[in-house]
């Protein structure tokens, strides 16, 4: 009997009503003869509600006069993975109304089993011993995603997104066939097709492009569950939640590359606004500086994306430039501040109003010409260029924010996309 995860994302289970519709879904998977296991997010706007009442709370001061963030880590876990806990019980009370077996799961139930980093734990692992049999006995395992259970006994969360890299690793663990992620759009585009209105829906996309455009701003599905996926060999298929059963859903397939069967130099164009640039002025020109400015990003537990590192006006100076996130901006430079001595630079910028832009194809390992082509776009929309990144499937740039769409709608129509 075939296996498979269906997933539901919040603005699928926005409301009682929409919840009622998932129900239906499932159903239909189930009667279809398919072992069934749901995992659910928390109902669209539930999580950003519990993360305020959490933030007001944290604004007060301690005793001495401090806030005291690390204190609460564990409790804030405890407190945001509740919205999940709500739609799974919801979701099992509507199949039940409609005449099937079903219970729900919490992530300390199954066991989801993560490190101890809370508010972005990763994934050590799942026991299906018990989830396994209740899908044969024939009921339907509706689960709380985005969260897990830490070696300490605590509720631990993965992450914004983390119920895609719970349904993954979940589908990995029962060995499902395929991983259904069901969102408000019915599949993967060319790019934001809310910038460009001439985006296409791609039918296919490798994991590698998936991947990069995952980690570069395309909020569809989470770095981490497209990772997961790609490393098991677990199709994903992503498709929209609001058409009714029996409508025409095709959505994108996640796969690997030599199913793709498609001949594309560039499958899309991705854009991330959050993304802050921070240059170190007259940084020492000598051995391992470099190392130093990222082991302190690195102990402040700041992730270091693009680096470009230029020649200073002044002899044995370099100027280094890399980028950041933009909620660790504040973090990064109380860092960068706190070891100016040890790694000795002058004097530091920084700018939030930055964008990442980047096109993505798996056909650029065997196209010349994809540079070129990109930049000449962007230069006939006098489009300055920042900082530069690539990889072998990857151009990013780093621009004035002011440009983001047109930057965006340049590349789409250079590369031909409408046509995808």
């Amino acid at each position: 009997m075939p296996r498979i995860v269906m997933k539901f994302g919040g603005t699928s289970v926005a409301d009682l009503e929409r919840i009622r519709h998932v129900a239906s879904l499932v159903e239909a998977e189930a009667k279809a003869g398919n072992e069934v296991a749901v995992v659910v997010s928390a109902m669209s706007g539930e999580t950003n509600r519990l993360v305020g009442l959490v933030d007001a709370l944290d604004a007060d001061l301690a005793p001495d006069g401090k806030r005291r963030d690390s204190a609460i880590e564990d409790e804030y876990d405890s407190i945001v993975a509740s919205g999940e806990q709500v739609t799974s019980g919801l979701l099992a009370i509507a199949l039940r109304r409609r005449g099937l077996r079903a219970r729900s799961w919490l992530g300390w139930q199954i066991p989801l089993r993560t490190d101890m980093a809370h508010s972005k734990a990763r994934i050590a692992e799942i026991e299906s011993s018990a989830i396994g049999p209740s899908l044969k006995e024939g009921n339907v395992a509706v689960v709380a995603g985005f969260q897990g259970v830490n070696e300490r006994g605590r509720i631990s969360t993965l992450g914004r997104g983390g119920s895609d890299t719970s349904a993954v690793a979940i589908a990995v663990a029962l060995k499902a066939d395929r991983c259904d992620i069901y969102t408000d759009v019915d599949g993967i585009y060319t790019t934001d097709p809310r910038i460009e209105e001439d985006a296409r829906r791609l039918n296919r996309i490798a994991f590698e492009e998936m991947l990069e455009l995952a980690s570069l701003g395309a909020k569809v599905l989470q770095t981490r569950s497209v990772e997961l996926a790609m490393n098991n060999n677990l199709p994903i298929r992503v498709l929209t939640s609001m058409r009714e059963v029996g409508e025409d859903n095709p959505g994108t397939l996640v796969c690997h590359e030599d199913e793709t069967m498609e001949e594309r130099v560039v499958s899309g164009v991705a854009y991330s606004r959050d993304e802050a640039q921070i240059t170190l002025l007259r940084l020492a020109d000598r051995p391992g500086m470099v190392a130093k400015v990222c082991k302190a990003m690195s102990d402040a537990n700041v992730i270091v994306d693009m680096i470009v590192q230029g020649i200073s006006r002044s002899d044995n100076a370099a100027n280094l430039t890399f980028t950041v996130g933009k909620r660790d901006l504040d973090k990064a430079l109380a860092a960068l501040n706190a070891s100016k001595e040890t790694i000795g630079f002058e004097k530091i910028k920084s700018d939030s109003d930055v964008t990442k832009v980047s096109v993505v194809g798996i056909g650029m390992r065997s196209h010349t010409g994809v540079a070129q082509t990109m930049f000449e776009a962007l230069a006939e929309r006098n489009i300055n260029v920042e900082v530069i990144a690539t990889s072998e499937i990857k151009i990013s740039v780093l621009i004035d924010a002011e440009y983001t769409e047109l930057a965006v709608r340049a590349l789409h129509s250079a590369f031909g996309l409408e046509n995808a």
